[in-house]
């Protein structure tokens, strides 16, 4: 491909991400490999290279464009001129550039998005929407049913920060054909993820709920904590993601998962045979996903006031089904990969409102400071991803 022709194959792929981002379809990266399935004739070097055009001008453009075109032109004007000499220069390339022509504003969010991020981090918000953005590095962990971290040897990885079973690298590795991944020593995990489920305080022969366990990066993580003994239910209204989490327990070893797949609107039915008998629920709840934007940066042009708002009323649904399943004693644990305070401590303190019979429980600070009763992690601050993590616990 010339180099005008990788210019032109961005923008198809900025246009087809938009449309997906407006109609819930498919993640970016989803659709920049489906646009490369279908033409075979570029390289690899050439697909590298349209990849990381088209996330750097996602990354740059915080509202979703009304078109590809505008949004490189907008992109490269800010940060790249040497592209718009390219436009016109060739049979591949874009259309030569006309005056006045649309393009779009460089921005970090949304405004009405970055309002809500002031609310958390106040005067520090753009240096935090920035790291929000930035380019995520790959964090493991290890799967101590089969190892401990210190046995496991990957090239360029080394200990996270906070997270015990941690491992992390910034150099490209094929996980899925590593061979401690085939053999269930290490699975993919963000460090922020690893620290939420420490925050569970699971424990060997406890009753476990992951209620919305997808396709099981908790559940596995939990299992693991438990020292896969005990009863783990996995649940979710997904058929697909709890089908995709089978071989993932095999390969490491879990047995003690019981997947249960709900049917939307009659998740309590399903459950009742747990009602008042879990130790510990974990609800890793459908979020805006403001604290995955490294790895999501189109996520922005997803999110409105509306789904927003749509998403606080499902957590809020999810808390109290959730509690009903919380024996006297038990805990709850309410996470999202969200930094906006709609999603998390007024969420949690809305629970607390309409439950009486729950209070906030503390927690050891895997950060290393004094015990809390909830915790917020960033990119900006401990390098993993974003969430928000509270423990509250049923009273006797």
């Amino acid at each position: 491909m010339t180099p005008g022709a990788r210019v032109a194959a961005a923008i198809e792929c900025l246009d087809l991400i938009a449309a997906a981002a407006r109609e819930g379809g498919a993640a970016a990266d989803t659709v920049v490999a489906r646009y490369f399935a279908a033409r075979r004739y570029a390289g690899s070097k050439d697909r590298r290279a349209v990849r990381d055009l088209v996330f750097d001008v996602v990354r740059s453009i915080g509202d979703c464009p009304a078109s590809g075109r505008g949004a490189l032109i907008g992109y490269a004007r800010a940060n790249a001129p040497d592209l718009l000499a390219l436009f016109g220069t060739d049979g591949h390339a874009p259309a030569a550039l006309m005056p006045g022509e649309p393009e779009s504003t460089p921005s970090l969010a949304p405004a009405w998005l970055l309002d809500r991020l002031r609310g958390r981090f106040g005067d520090d918000t753009i240096r935090q929407a920035t790291a929000l953005l930035g380019r995520a590095p790959l964090d493991l962990r290890v799967n101590t049913l089969r190892a401990r971290r210190d046995d496991v040897v990957i090239d360029g990885a080394v200990p996270t920060p906070f997270a015990p079973d941690g491992l992390r690298t910034t150099q490209p590795l094929d996980v899925a054909s590593h061979p401690a991944f085939r053999a269930g020593l290490i699975e993919v995990q963000d460090e922020g993820s690893q620290l939420a489920v420490a925050a569970a305080g699971a424990v060997p022969g406890m009753t476990a709920v992951d209620l919305c366990a997808g396709a099981g990066g908790k559940t596995l993580a939990l299992a693991a904590a438990m020292a896969n003994a005990g009863r783990l239910v996995a649940a979710d209204t997904d058929r697909g993601r709890l089908g995709r989490m089978a071989p993932r327990l095999d390969r490491a070893g879990v047995t003690i998962v019981e997947r249960r797949l709900l049917d939307p609107g009659h998740e309590a039915a399903a459950l009742a045979d747990l009602n008042s008998a879990a130790d510990l629920v974990v609800i890793d709840a459908p979020c805006s996903g403001t604290g995955t934007w490294r790895r999501n940066p189109e996520a922005r042009w997803r999110m409105t006031p509306t789904r927003l708002d749509r998403l606080i009323a499902a957590q809020a649904r999810l808390l109290d089904l959730g509690a009903a399943l919380v024996r006297p004693g038990g805990a709850l644990l309410y996470i999202v990969c969200s930094v906006l305070p709609d999603e998390g401590e007024r969420q949690s303190q809305a629970f607390l409102s309409r439950h009486s019979d729950f209070c906030r429980q503390e927690f050891r600070n895997p950060l290393g400071d004094a015990a809390v009763n909830h915790l917020v992690v960033t990119p900006g601050d401990q390098g993993c991803d974003g969430f928000f993590i509270a423990r509250m616990t049923r009273l006797c």
